[in-house]
């Protein structure tokens, strides 16, 4: 009886086995609080090169900056398992794996990839829809409901294409928004009689650039997807009230005037966001955050502001900014907006804080209302100013004012209408009186 070669077999299989590297896996982290997913955008480690805990290892995109990431071990980088440009990586997903020093970096175990979580740089190429079956031509003229004419008229859909479910043959919301998901191929229409219009707007044709209807898909950034995620969040869970005040920037232009000539160069802007903190000060109770179990009170008072980037609109904190002066202030908001337009930023320069400012007085925005950053509790919402006449009641001669107007978006649930106005009265007087505030 001849010997089975299975023994032989499995002891080479054990070998091969025993001679494979043990992997340390490279997951994607979480990066900062809110972050869900992220994008690889360079490797700074190529497969081979040896890694201490500290290096850098790839530079990652978060839903608020590019963010460098460090290993946390000594080892080899044997594999890289997602490559420059892969968009939409879970949290947790695996992004590399590393070998302990003195291991064959060549032989390292690749785990089994897992379909759920693993993303892939580019997406697959949607699958033709099923064509729609041929309709009976109809009979009478075709009945639509409103929302289904609105849909068709958007998207420059044929009516005559909708299959009616409708009572009496009337083409609903929903046969609509069948026709948008699965389209067909317009027929070519008929020459319309001179003097006439059209009943809809003219179908799109694929691959025809420029033609009504058409359009190109633009990917979002993570910062893009998350500033959309909060601003829905906050438009859909938080009571929005606005109150609207008007301020006098006479003090606040004539001393920039003096602190030029003492070569001390600050913004309007940093008047606003000192006079904001020194307000919060006076009135601690709107110096909170809303959580899922009710108010939070905050020890310090940090202020967001609005930087706009080319990836969305960024909102880097200046902390403590009670206890800072003009001059730091400014110094400070420089160096923040800096890092927030090169996606530089640190987790901890952008959370936080209870208070945000926006200003679009730069662009000529006379006064407009923001949406609120939650969990904070408000947003000031800042314009441009403006020369106003004025007429002095002592003398009866007329004056000019440089106006602005400033409208504070609160959340009701922390801060009712009545404590609104009197942070804004506070704000004001602060703002038109800036030698209350401490300018050092």
């Amino acid at each position: 009886m001849k010997n089975s070669p299975r023994p032989l077999f499995l002891l080479h299989q054990t070998l091969q086995l025993s001679l494979c590297a043990a992997p340390v896996k490279v997951e994607m982290p979480a990066l900062s609080p809110t972050m869900e997913e992220g994008n690889i955008v360079k490797w700074l480690k190529k497969e081979g090169d040896a890694v201490a805990a500290g290096d850098a290892l790839c530079e990652i995109e978060t839903d608020k900056a590019v963010v460098t990431l460090e290993s946390s071990d000594d080892g080899v980088l044997a594999k890289i398992l997602m490559e420059e440009g892969s968009r939409a990586v879970r949290l947790g997903t695996l992004i590399a794996l590393m070998v302990e020093e003195g291991e064959d970096w060549k032989t390292v175990e690749i785990p089994p990839p897992v379909a759920a979580t693993q993303a892939t740089p580019a997406p697959a190429a949607p699958t033709a829809p099923p064509p729609h079956p041929p309709r009976a031509a109809s009979t009478g003229p075709l009945r639509l409901s409103p929302a289904a004419r609105h849909i068709l008229d958007t998207h420059g859909l044929d009516p005559q294409l909708a299959t009616p479910t409708g009572h009496r043959g009337i083409i609903t919301k929903e046969d609509a928004l069948n026709l948008l998901k699965n389209p067909v191929a317009t027929p070519a229409a008929a020459p319309l009689p001179p003097g006439s219009r059209p009943m809809y707007p003219p179908q799109s044709i694929p691959g025809k650039p420029g033609a009504p209807g058409t359009f190109t898909e633009v990917p979002a950034s993570n910062v893009r997807r998350v500033i959309a995620q909060r601003l829905t969040q906050s438009k859909t869970t938080i009571p929005h009230a606005y109150a609207t005040i008007d301020c006098d920037l006479g003090a606040v232009m004539q001393l920039r005037k003096e602190m030029a000539k003492a070569e001390i160069k600050v913004s309007v802007n940093d008047f606003i966001i000192k006079a904001a903190a020194a307000t919060l000060r006076e009135l601690p109770e709107v110096n909170v955050t809303w959580s899922g179990e009710g108010p939070q009170a905050l020890n310090s008072i940090s202020i967001s502001i609005a930087v706009a980037t080319p990836k969305g609109l960024i909102t880097p904190i200046i902390t403590n900014a009670a206890d800072k002066g003009v001059q730091e202030i400014s110094a400070n908001a420089k160096a923040l907006a800096q890092k927030a337009r090169n996606g530089k930023l640190l987790p901890h320069e952008y959370q936080g804080g209870s208070f945000s400012i926006s200003n679009l007085g730069m662009f000529g925005i006379s006064e407009f209302s923001a949406v609120i950053n939650p969990p904070q509790a408000c947003i000031l919402a800042v314009g441009t100013s403006r020369a106003v006449l004025h007429l002095t009641e002592e003398t009866g001669a007329l004056s000019t004012q440089q106006l602005m107007t400033v409208t504070l978006s609160s959340d009701g649930r922390l801060v009712d209408d009545e404590l609104a106005s009197r942070f804004l009265d506070k704000f004001r007087a602060n703002l038109e009186r800036p030698q209350r505030m401490t300018l050092n």
